[in-house]
């Protein structure tokens, strides 16, 4: 699943003409283009989709959103250990198939 995930912008450069950011996703910091948000500031939430930030947000509204992606797993499955999820995933479908 590809998710548009709020996050805090926690710092901001210039890289080859190109506006980008440090992005926080709740303990997970990615580098975010800043292209189609280019006034954005340090400490603004936006909305992150493949990398490009795509809209502001309000503090309140993204907590809410990050509370309720990891209730139900998402920010586990967009930002988690890949490999450590295919392992477990193998393990479970053995189980499954001998019910």
């Amino acid at each position: 699943m590809c998710l548009a995930v709020p996050g805090r912008v926690v710092g901001i450069e210039e890289r080859d003409g190109t506006p980008m950011a440090r992005v926080d996703f709740g303990g997970v910091v990615k580098d975010v283009c800043l292209a189609y948000l280019p006034e954005i500031e340090v400490g603004e939430y936006a909305i992150v989709h493949v990398g490009f930030a795509i809209q502001r947000l309000d503090e309140e509204s993204a907590l809410a959103t990050l509370r309720l992606f990891e209730r139900i797993g998402a920010l586990d499955e967009e930002f988690g250990d890949a490999w450590a999820r295919a392992a477990a995933e193998a393990e479970r479908v053995p189980e499954e198939e001998n019910r």
